[in-house]
């Protein structure tokens, strides 16, 4: 298949992920508005809205370390891309910018670091490895303060770099890339509040598959409205 026709391929995949980003959307706005933070919400809960808040407030009020992002995007660009049987052959950081250099790429490795917020994975597996050791069950509030920060650190630089004009980006596609990483954000979102509050992950599922019809619905007829004023136009 030839690079234009890969790239159009992606291009339709793109668009035909919107009725899924609808759908996530509008799945994780319903269970923030059903939360009753006074009685769903516990220290543990709090602590990690505190930590996210903390972090956009620093991100706002502070120079942004830049090359802490830039280090950790091209980490997981390296990590992504080892996971999945590539030889990481060089990588480049500073405050300008960075580069890595594997053996081999995709979509998965080259859209990484938009959607896989790596220093949060490592408070995870941090929190994950002193458990097995101590008990942590008092320190839950610190360990998901934490948790939130680094998730709004990733998401804060995710949407920072963005804004520029990423390679990463130009090399999928702009409505491919941007759909793909905002589904699988928004998704992530949803996890979180599974994990912070009372909805279960099946009232997540449930709720996400509910919206996934409606998005799908609505999509199919606005196709069908567009397809009838060409129709017309013809």
């Amino acid at each position: 298949m030839s690079g234009a026709m890969l790239r159009f391929l992606k291009f339709l995949i793109g668009l035909a992920l919107i009725p899924a980003c609808v759908a996530a959307t509008r799945a994780a706005l319903k269970l923030v508005l059903a939360l009753k933070p006074l009685e769903g919400f516990n220290a543990s809960a709090w602590g990690f809205v505190i930590g996210f808040a903390f972090w956009v407030f620093l991100y706002l009020a502070l120079s942004a370390p830049i090359r802490t992002y830039v280090l950790a995007h091209e980490l997981t660009h390296a990590l992504w891309g080892l996971a999945m049987g590539a030889r990481v052959k060089r990588m480049k950081v500073s405050s300008a910018g960075g580069s890595v250099t594997l053996t081999k790429s995709n979509v998965l490795i080259t859209l990484a670091p938009y959607f896989f917020p790596l220093y949060t994975i490592l408070v995870v597996i941090a929190y994950l490895a002193c458990g097995r050791f101590f008990d942590l069950r008092t320190y839950h509030p610190f360990w998901l303060g934490l948790m939130g920060l680094t998730w709004a650190f990733h998401l804060t630089f995710t949407l920072h770099a963005l804004r520029q004009r990423q390679p990463d980006i130009l090399e999928h596609g702009r409505v491919f890339s941007w759909t793909l990483i905002y589904l699988i954000n928004m998704l992530t979102l949803g996890v979180w509040i599974v994990v912070i509050a009372s909805p279960s992950l099946a009232d997540f599922g449930g709720l996400l598959l509910r919206e996934l019809r409606w998005a799908l619905e609505e999509y199919t007829a606005l196709l069908d409205i567009i397809r009838h004023g060409i129709h017309l136009l013809i």
